[in-house]
């Protein structure tokens, strides 16, 4: 054979081979998106990469949810907060835990363990996890279950086996570095995020891949646009550049380097138009007063290219944050009205009591509602410079000095924290687990020392003046009319992500520990249970050997709850939360487990 014949065979199976890895890592993608559209599974965090939390699935329904019993349970052996939910795939359920974040495998056939794992971690990790030690979930991607430990972490184990694949540190917990969120697993990459806002940690985002670990991209929240693989020409700001070193103008020498915007919340991702959607969040320090200026890019909505990384457009909700109202939130992806045109809209809920609507190709801020009638630290945002309009009196600095203010609405828990809402196409609406509880906050003056916190603020919190002592509220909201439709009154924050079902039904929990299904149209309450303890965990639902099945996490814990958790009910105020929950022994216990529901 010539040479020249030899050499361009062996181009051409080179190609060849280069293509098939191309298609195998296509296929992956191909793999999560079919069975993200699969109702009888539950894939990723919110049943699918909108995020919507919305299952197609109607054995269940509003005419017979009343007759739900229980199928089974499993205790997870772990008593501190379990947030987040399992993932079904097949005949197999995955169930996480919080710290020491074990993860099981559940065989539905008989509920058996068909594997364990459990990290060997530091225990000194726990001391710089600011709001109990959970953890918010598992991700699924080419036959691989990705774990975010608390330690930073990033593990990968055969989904089969359990065994360990590959595994990489994504943080620093002596620099206060942890980890709480569920990853997101998009096309051949794994996307996950930094806790530890209040330790003075730079936020930032990160892509590696999910064949092997090794890192794709990193995207910062804050400082110089390489580092935030920002375009100042092409990366927008309520549709324009950005400009030119946008975030470090914004702070004062080199405070960005200790300005928060972690990303400890939930991400979004649209495939057609290749987008990744998350938020970020507070800024370091809590006292306004020693991070003059917006602050850019804490408190942001993000969308990203996720083959680079690149930012396509920002949306800062809240300037120099002067409340602690981290906008980590979920980002709801849902085609819908607005203002009576229909829109590819993104919709988020944010801590500060506004419900932001964005066209989420282009980044237009549509519309910015308050989902809390009792929000009072602003009295609206401006939709052509997208700014909130502060009321004075609710400020926590004034002339650059920290003032001692009282009755801001909502708390520094946010009108909604990081428990996801649910949206219904059937309906329209978007089901928002809610809290109703103001606060009180005096800033200080606070130096950085790396491992330490870094807070500069005391609070108290209170329920909502003229709430009947009530603390949350489970409401329905229609983003096109920017209202609420209706809202179902609960004496503790309701902590858990909603679950909206084809059925007409809509699940959520409580901090007592009550499993509750409503009417999606009405708010009727048609069932409730009592699990072994307070719900902060997410409801799912998926489908095993022909009927439908209802699951959920119970383990009070979280930042609502962490007086029970951490062993601090008897503080009156200790963490600016424990104070207004220190009733809640009176009605749940710590506790770890599974519960699941069918019909007879």
């Amino acid at each position: 054979m010539k040479k020249e014949k030899r050499t361009r065979i062996m181009v051409i199976v080179a190609v060849a081979a280069a293509m098939l890895l191309g298609i195998k890592d296509g296929q992956a993608n191909s793999e999560l998106v079919k069975r993200s559209k699969n109702p009888k599974e539950w894939v990723m965090w919110g049943g699918n990469y909108s995020g919507n939390r919305f299952s197609e699935l109607a054995q269940i329904n509003r005419q017979n949810v009343s007759n739900l019993k229980v199928a089974w349970t499993f205790s997870t052996g772990v008593l501190r907060g379990h947030e987040g939910g399992p993932l079904v795939l097949g005949d197999t359920m995955y169930i996480h835990t919080a710290f020491p974040n074990k993860v099981f495998a559940i065989n539905l056939e008989d509920q058996s363990v068909r594997w364990m794992y459990e990290p060997k971690q530091d225990p000194s990790v726990i001391a710089v996890m600011c709001c109990d030690t959970v953890n918010r979930g598992l991700a699924y991607g080419d036959g691989k279950i990705l774990l975010q430990q608390a330690d930073t972490t990033l593990v990968a184990l055969d989904a089969r086996t359990g065994k360990v694949v590959w595994k990489v540190v994504n943080g620093d917990p002596k620099k206060g570095e942890t980890a709480t969120n569920a990853p997101l697993v998009v096309k051949d990459k794994i996307i996950t995020g930094i806790s530890g806002g209040e330790f003075g940690v730079r936020g930032h985002l990160t892509a590696y891949k999910l064949k092997d670990g090794s890192r794709a991209w990193r995207a910062y929240s804050t400082g110089p646009d390489k580092e935030m693989l920002v375009d100042p020409r092409k990366t927008t700001h309520m549709m324009k550049p950005i400009g030119k070193n946008s975030s470090l103008r914004t702070w004062e020498g080199e405070q960005w380097k200790l300005g928060g915007g972690t990303t400890w919340g939930w991400y979004s991702y649209d495939p057609d138009v290749n987008l990744l959607y998350y938020g970020t969040g507070n800024p370091g320090t809590w006292n306004p007063s020693q991070r003059p200026g917006d602050n850019r890019w804490s408190m942001t909505i993000m969308a990203r290219d996720v083959d680079t990384g690149m930012a396509k457009w920002f949306y800062q909700m809240t300037p120099h944050d002067e409340w602690d109202y981290d906008g980590v939130n979920e980002m709801v992806l849902a085609d819908i009205k607005v203002n009576n045109k229909s829109r590819k809209a993104l919709v988020h809920f944010d801590r500060n009591g506004f419900a932001y609507v964005l066209d989420r190709i282009t980044g237009e801020l549509l519309k910015a509602d308050k989902f809390d009638p009792k929000v009072n630290w602003s009295t609206g945002v401006n939709l052509t410079t997208g700014r909130p309009t502060v009321t004075k009196k609710y400020s926590t600095h004034a002339n650059g000095e920290d003032v001692n203010t009282e009755g801001v609405c909502p708390a520094a828990l946010g009108s909604k924290d990081q428990q996801p809402a649910a949206f219904s196409p059937r309906t329209s609406l978007f089901y928002v687990p809610t809290n109703h509880v103001c606060m009180n906050y005096e800033p200080f003056e606070i130096a950085y020392v790396a491992g330490q916190p870094y807070v500069g603020a005391t609070l108290t919190m209170f329920p909502a003046p003229n709430s009947h002592g009530g603390m949350g509220n489970f409401v329905a909201w229609d983003a096109n009319t920017g209202k609420i439709r209706w809202s179902l009154p609960e004496p503790f924050s309701v902590w858990s992500g909603a679950l909206a079902t084809a059925g007409d039904v809509v699940f959520y929990g409580t901090l007592e520990g009550y499993l509750k299904a409503v009417d999606a149209r009405t708010g009727k309450e048609l069932y409730r249970f009592k699990t072994p303890s307070g719900i902060i965990g997410n409801i799912n639902t998926y489908t095993y050997a022909g009927k439908q099945y209802v699951a959920v996490l119970s383990g009070v814990g979280g930042w609502a709850g962490i007086g029970m958790a951490a062993g601090l009910e008897g503080d009156t105020d200790g963490l600016g939360a424990v104070g207004a929950y220190r009733k809640l022994s009176a009605y749940t216990q710590l506790g770890g487990s599974l519960t699941v529901f069918s019909l007879p």
